[in-house]
């Protein structure tokens, strides 16, 4: 039974995603979005934050008290491509930080429309090489992000393979966008109690992300990727998400590949229940899950 936190920021989603899909300009959802994700998470004690240059990309640095310096989770936001920042998840990183035990780097890579495909990922791929150019070893960092930032996470691990550049010990796709066509069965099966997110906004994202190119890249759509010699994943997903079947999906086909995976669903939890640390006890578990899962991986 979902605690009667959830239930009641069920209905603050529902009207999120309202807003959020009512209003007339790209600006007019970046700023709404912003305002909202900034109040979901509790603001962390003894978090500070930092912007930095991370080789061309701006980013932020989450750093909480008496936690290590010397490792490091690159984070990459949700929003669809097109709206989130890396300023409006600062309590979200700041929390995380405080989970694992370590530094968290946020990335503000570009948006579409202004920035389609491949944009995203190539600043994704640029911030983490940054962090080894700084001298963290591959084996002392993951990358983590939500929804668009989910499948981000996934299509940079794939990119850095294929580059040959040193792959972190691990990944974690929060309710990872990784299906640009919207045909997994669950876009129609929870699309009654899904709050957040669906099918016709999502496809309107996927066509300014995209802007015109192949759906089933896997940089883009990673769920068509090539999964063998990726690190360890923990995907987390919520029971009522329309993108359910993303991450089942992709826990399927890196499990196929020999990918080490976990997938946790929630039962009774919406898109992205995870931003709602310290206001939601289900999403308290799940960051201190992720927590415990990432710190044996990095040596914490």
């Amino acid at each position: 039974m979902a605690s009667p936190e959830a239930l009641a920021i069920k209905e603050q989603l529902r009207l999120l995603g309202e807003t959020v899909g009512g209003t007339e300009s790209v600006e007019e959802q970046r700023a709404q979005f912003e305002m909202a994700v900034a109040m979901m998470t509790v603001a962390p004690e003894g978090v500070a934050w930092t912007e930095v240059d991370a080789g061309g990309v701006p980013a932020i640095w989450a750093d909480a008290d008496e936690r290590s310096s010397d490792h490091v989770v690159m984070y990459v936001h949700g929003g669809g491509y097109v709206i989130g920042s890396a300023t409006g998840y600062r309590n979200f990183t700041g929390q995380l930080a405080c989970a694992v035990g370590c530094r968290v780097l946020s990335v503000d890579y570009r948006l579409a429309p202004e920035h389609p495909h491949p944009a995203a990922v190539e600043d994704s791929t640029t911030a983490y090489r940054w962090l080894l150019d700084q001298g963290f070893g591959a084996d002392r960092l993951a990358i983590s992000g939500d929804s668009a930032g989910g499948g981000l996470t996934v299509s940079t691990l794939l990119k850095l393979r294929d580059d040959a550049t040193p792959l972190p010990v691990a990944g974690v796709p929060i309710s990872p966008w990784v299906d640009m066509e919207g045909i997994g069965e669950s876009m129609t099966t929870r699309a009654e109690v899904d709050m957040l997110v669906d099918e016709v906004g999502l496809k309107g994202m996927a066509e300014m992300f995209l802007a015109g190119q192949d759906a089933r890249d896997p940089l883009a759509a990673p769920l068509y990727g090539d999964f063998s010699g990726l690190p360890p994943l923990l995907i987390q997903v919520g029971d009522e998400e329309t993108l359910l079947d993303d991450s089942t999906r992709l826990a399927e086909a890196a499990k196929s590949a020999g990918v080490e995976v976990r997938l946790d669903v929630f039962p009774e939890m919406q898109h992205v229940f995870q931003l709602f640390t310290g206001n939601m006890p289900e999403a308290d578990e799940a960051v201190a899950q992720i927590g415990a899962w990432l710190r044996p991986r990095l040596g914490l």
